[in-house]
């Protein structure tokens, strides 16, 4: 048998993990569509369409790699006041989200990069405390 052989069969075993990867969801800040222990695939950024409103990615924010929901897309102004988010001056329907923040306001400028927040608002560190993320920081698009 010739050397290679094993190793090639090895890397073409292998190869779809380069594209999509196993992801465990830690944290409540995605419930309900995603739980505390959740076991997900992820597509590489490198491999996925640039994010668009509504998706759930993983992103490295300040307290590391966790899932959010892509909101705000470059270029456009957010505002939340109370349960309600707006872009652009319209309120944005998120039927995802069944635990929404009751009190709190604040303002996300036009500015480049990415609004990420998580569903179950009361429990998420997000966008509304980091700010938005610079593209490089969407690790993946949860499949």
């Amino acid at each position: 048998m010739r050397p290679w052989i094993p190793l090639a069969a090895l890397v073409l075993a292998l190869s779809p993990l380069t594209v999509v990867h196993p992801v465990r969801i830690t944290g409540r800040s995605m419930e309900p569509a995603l739980h505390d222990g959740d076991l997900r695939w992820a597509l590489r950024a490198w491999a996925s369409h640039a994010p668009r409103r509504g998706e759930v990615w993983l992103v490295e924010g300040p307290h590391g790699v966790s899932a959010k929901r892509v909101l705000g897309l470059p270029g456009e102004t957010a505002e939340w006041r109370g349960p309600d988010l707006w872009i652009d001056g319209r309120r944005l329907d998120e039927p995802w989200v069944v635990h929404p923040e009751r009190g709190g306001e604040g303002r996300s400028a036009s500015e480049e990069g990415y609004l990420v927040l998580g569903d179950n608002r009361p429990d998420s560190q997000d966008g509304r405390t980091w700010g938005r993320l610079p593209r490089a920081a969407l690790r993946g698009r949860i499949l």
